[in-house]
C-alpha cells in the first residue's frame, strides 16, 4: 500500500510538471504573436487537440513524427511506415502512359463535396497553421462564403494565413477514413483586397501528424491555383487516396496580395458502422422521388411524367417566353384543373428568379411529384388540400440564367454564374416600385395626385417598350394579374431564412431598416410558419450561413432590415394584387450536389406543406348584390388595417387575417357599403364572412335613365342653368 501511494504521488507530480511546461509552452505562444491574434490563435490550438490527441475505435495512434526537409516542408510519410493509412488500389497500378509517352491518370470517382459549403464540415473540423485575426480564420474558408459589408469584423470572406510564407496550411478533419479526390479553391471574396492562391499541394493524414504529400514520377504535385479570386478552380488528384484528414499547404499567391483561401473537398466517406458520429448525423429519406438535378429538356420530361400518373388534378401550361425563347411552364394541382372554382383560394410557388439558385427548382419539382404519389396513395391531409386549393407550380422562372449554372455544374459556378437573365436583369429586384408612389402619397396628403393603399396602378413608363423589363418579368405580372392568387413564395438560395415585405425601406438616408406594411402581423405568422417547421431554420445551434445571424428573429427577417430593394416581386405583389408573397431562401448553398438533394428535401418538405395550408388562414367570402349576383372588384376593408383587397371576378375574396375579431367592410362603386364583425379563430379553415349589397340611389336612378336612353343631369350644371334664367329675368 505504501509504494503504490508513493508511486501514485510520483505520477500526480510528474502530470503536475507537465501540465505547468504545457501553460508555459502556450504562454510563450501567445507571446510570439500580436495582441489581436492571441485569442483566436491559442483557440486554434486547443481545438485540435480535442480531435486528434485521442484515436477513434479501430484506428491506430500514431506519435508526431513529421519533421522539416531541407526547405522547411514537411516531409512525406511512406505509407508502409503506417498501418493505419490505406492507399486505394487505383494507388497502386501503374499509370497508364499516351502514346507520346506522357502518364494519363484515371478517371476520377465521382465523389461528392464533403460539405464545407453546405456546413455538414462544422468549424471544428477547419484547422490552419496561422490566421491574420479571427474574422479571417480557418472556420471561413467555405467555398463560396460571403464577406460582410464592413470588412475587418468576424464574418469576413475567407482563410487567410497570418504570414505569406510556404509553410502556411489549412487542413480538414473528415471524422473517418474518406476516399479524397479532388479540391477546389477560390480567393478571398471582398470588395476592397485581391488575394488568392496560384499553386498548391495537398497532403493526407490518417492522425494528423505524419502526412503524405500527392506526388507523381517527378515528385510532390504542385497544382494551379486561382488567376482572380471568384471563380473556382477544380483539381482533381491523380489518384483518390483514402485517409481521415487531408491539408492544402499553398506554394505560391498574388504578388499583390496574400494567401488567401476558399475550399471544398470532393471525397467519399468509406463505410464505417463503429462511428457513432455519423450514423447520428446521417440522414435518408423514404420518399421514391427522382433526386437528381434536371435540364430544360429533363424537367419538361418529369412534369409530364406527373401529368400522366395524375391526370385527373394535373394540368400543364405555360406563361411566356425567355428571352432565349424558352417557355416558362407551370403544373397546376387542383381537383378540377384549369378552371377556377368560387370559393377556392389560389397559391403559387415560384423558383428559378436566379438561375443560379438550384436547390427550389428542385425542391419545387420533387414537390409535384411528392403530391400525386400522396394524392393517389390517399393521404388525407394531401387530398384535402388539392380538393380545397388550386396549387401553380413554377419551377424555373429563369431558364435561360440556369442553363448556364448548369453547364457549369453544382460547385463550379461560383457565387453568381446564372444568376440574371440572358439580358443582365435580375428578375426578383425589376418588378415596378410601387412602394415610393404609395408613400409620397401618404407624405403629402394634399397633393391631386391621390394613390390607393392596393391595386396600386403600373406607371406608364414602365410599360413603355424602352423600360429596362425582361420579358420572363412582364410574363410573371401579367400571370399574376389574371389568376387572383392569395399566398406565394418564391423559393431562393445562399441562406437559410423568410424574408417578408416590405423589402424596401422608407427612408431616403437609410440601407437597413425594419420597415413594417399594414399587415406585419400576418407576414410574421407565415415566415414563422415555414422557418419553425424547417429542420434547421430555428435550430439555435446551427451556423450563419455567411454574416447574419437571423436566430433572434426565429429564422424569419423583414426584407428591409436585412438590405433594401425597390421594386421587389413582394413588394409588388403585396401593393398591386391581392397576393401576400414571401422569399423563402432555402440552403446556404445555391447549387447542392446532387447527392445532398434527399437531405434537402428531408429539411423543407414539411414546410413547404404547412406553407401552402396558410391559405386557409383568415376570412372569405362572396360579395352579392341583392339579385344574388357576384360583384367584381369589389373592396374589401379591415378597420385598423390601412389596406384592402378586391374581389375577383366571380365576387369571391380570400383575406388573410391571424386569429382575432375584426370589423370587415365590403364597398363598390354604386352600391351601399356594409359591415359586419368576423372572427377568425385557431384552427385551420377560413371563417365564412358574406357580403349582399344594395346600389345606391343614384345608381339606380343612372340605371333607369340610361334604360330609356335619357342620362341625368348633374347637379352642378342645374344650378348653372337656374342661376342664367334667374340673371335673366332681373334684366
Amino acid at each position: 500500500m505504501i509504494a503504490l501511494s508513493k508511486k501514485g504521488s510520483c505520477s500526480s507530480q510528474l502530470c503536475l510538471a507537465l501540465c505547468a511546461f504545457g501553460l508555459a509552452l502556450l504562454g510563450g505562444l501567445s507571446r510570439a504573436v500580436p495582441m489581436d491574434d492571441q485569442d483566436y490563435y491559442l483557440q486554434e490550438i486547443s481545438n485540435r487537440d480535442h480531435y486528434y490527441s485521442f484515436p477513434y475505435p479501430g484506428e491506430e495512434y500514431f506519435p508526431f513524427t513529421e519533421q522539416p526537409g531541407e526547405e522547411g516542408t514537411i516531409r512525406a510519410a511512406e505509407p508502409e511506415e503506417h498501418p493505419g493509412f490505406k492507399p486505394s488500389r487505383k494507388e497502386l497500378k501503374p499509370k497508364k502512359s499516351s502514346k507520346k509517352g506522357k502518364s494519363i491518370p484515371e478517371t476520377p470517382p465521382d465523389c461528392p463535396p464533403l460539405g464545407l459549403e453546405t456546413l455538414k464540415i462544422t468549424d471544428f473540423q477547419l484547422h490552419a497553421s496561422t490566421a491574420k485575426r479571427y474574422g479571417l480564420g480557418a472556420h471561413r474558408g467555405r467555398l463560396n462564403i460571403q464577406a460582410g459589408v464592413n470588412e475587418n469584423d468576424f464574418y469576413d470572406g475567407a482563410w487567410c494565413a497570418g504570414r505569406n510564407d510556404p509553410f502556411q496550411w489549412i487542413e480538414v478533419d473528415a471524422r473517418r477514413l474518406t476516399k479524397f479526390t479532388g479540391v477546389i479553391t477560390q480567393g478571398r471574396n471582398s470588395l476592397w483586397s485581391s488575394n488568392w492562391v496560384t499553386s498548391y499541394r495537398v497532403l493526407v493524414s490518417n492522425d494528423s501528424h505524419a502526412w503524405t504529400a500527392v506526388r507523381n514520377e517527378s515528385g510532390d504535385v504542385i497544382f494551379e491555383g486561382n488567376s482572380e479570386k471568384e471563380i473556382p478552380v477544380l483539381n482533381m488528384l491523380p489518384v483518390p487516396l483514402v485517409a481521415r484528414y487531408i491539408r492544402i499547404n499553398p506554394r505560391s499567391w498574388f504578388e499583390e496580395g496574400s494567401i488567401c483561401m476558399r475550399l471544398e473537398i470532393l471525397g467519399c466517406p468509406l463505410p464505417d458502422p463503429n462511428n457513432y458520429y455519423h450514423r447520428r448525423n446521417e440522414m435518408t429519406t423514404t420518399d421514391n422521388l427522382d433526386f437528381k438535378h434536371h435540364n430544360y429538356k429533363e424537367m419538361r420530361q418529369l412534369m409530364k411524367t406527373v401529368n400522366k400518373m395524375c391526370p385527373n388534378i394535373t394540368r400543364i401550361y405555360n406563361i411566356g417566353k425567355s428571352h432565349q425563347g424558352l417557355k416558362l411552364y407551370a403544373v397546376e394541382i387542383s381537383d378540377n384543373p384549369g378552371e377556377h372554382e368560387v370559393g377556392e383560394p389560389e397559391f403559387r410557388y415560384i423558383a428559378g428568379a436566379h438561375g443560379n439558385e438550384v436547390l427550389g427548382r428542385e425542391l419545387i419539382l420533387l414537390l409535384m411529384q411528392f403530391m400525386c404519389q400522396e394524392y393517389l396513395a390517399g393521404n388525407p391531409r394531401i387530398v384535402h388540400l388539392i380538393e380545397e386549393t388550386r396549387i401553380h407550380l413554377l419551377p424555373s422562372v429563369n431558364p435561360d440564367g440556369y442553363d448556364k449554372a448548369y453547364k457549369a455544374g453544382s460547385e463550379l459556378g461560383g457565387w453568381s454564374l446564372g444568376r440574371w437573365t440572358q439580358d443582365g436583369i435580375d428578375i426578383n429586384n425589376n418588378f415596378p416600385d410601387l412602394n415610393s408612389l404609395l408613400w409620397e402619397s401618404e407624405d403629402q396628403k394634399k397633393s391631386k395626385r391621390k394613390v390607393p393603399n392596393h391595386h396600386i396602378p403600373i406607371p406608364d413608363w414602365y410599360l413603355s417598350e424602352n423600360a429596362t423589363v425582361a420579358v420572363e418579368t412582364r410574363a410573371i405580372i401579367a400571370w399574376m394579374e389574371k389568376i387572383p392568387f392569395v399566398l406565394g413564395g418564391n423559393l431562393q438560395g445562399g441562406e437559410l431564412v423568410v424574408a417578408y415585405p416590405y423589402d424596401m425601406v422608407r427612408s431616403l438616408w437609410k440601407t437597413q431598416d425594419y420597415t413594417p406594411t399594414p399587415d406585419d402581423h400576418v407576414f410574421r405568422w407565415l415566415a414563422y410558419s415555414y422557418a419553425s417547421t424547417h429542420r434547421l431554420m430555428t435550430d439555435a445551434r446551427r451556423r450563419a450561413c455567411h454574416t447574419e445571424d437571423f436566430q433572434k428573429e426565429d429564422g424569419t427577417v423583414n426584407g428591409a432590415s436585412w438590405h433594401t430593394v425597390a421594386g421587389s416581386i413582394n413588394d409588388f405583389s403585396y401593393l398591386h394584387t391581392n397576393c401576400f408573397e414571401l422569399s423563402i431562401y432555402v440552403g446556404c448553398d445555391k447549387y447542392p450536389h446532387e447527392s445532398e438533394l434527399p437531405e434537402e428535401w428531408e429539411n423543407n418538405r414539411e414546410s413547404l406543406i404547412v406553407f401552402m395550408e396558410q391559405v386557409h388562414r383568415g376570412i372569405k367570402g362572396i360579395v352579392k348584390d341583392v339579385h344574388g349576383r357576384g360583384i367584381p372588384n369589389a373592396i374589401i376593408s379591415v378597420e385598423g388595417v390601412n389596406h384592402d383587397i378586391r374581389t375577383g371576378s366571380d365576387g369571391d375574396y380570400w383575406r388573410l387575417l391571424n386569429p382575432g375579431e375584426y370589423v370587415v367592410s365590403a364597398k363598390a362603386e354604386g352600391y351601399t357599403t356594409a359591415t359586419k364583425t368576423c372572427e377568425v379563430g385557431y384552427d385551420m379553415g377560413a371563417t365564412r364572412c358574406d357580403f349582399t349589397i344594395s346600389k345606391t340611389n343614384l345608381a339606380r336612378i343612372k340605371e333607369i335613365m340610361r334604360k330609356f336612353g335619357k342620362q341625368p343631369m348633374s347637379l352642378s350644371l342645374r344650378r348653372l342653368r337656374q342661376r342664367a334664367r334667374q340673371w335673366r329675368q332681373r334684366r
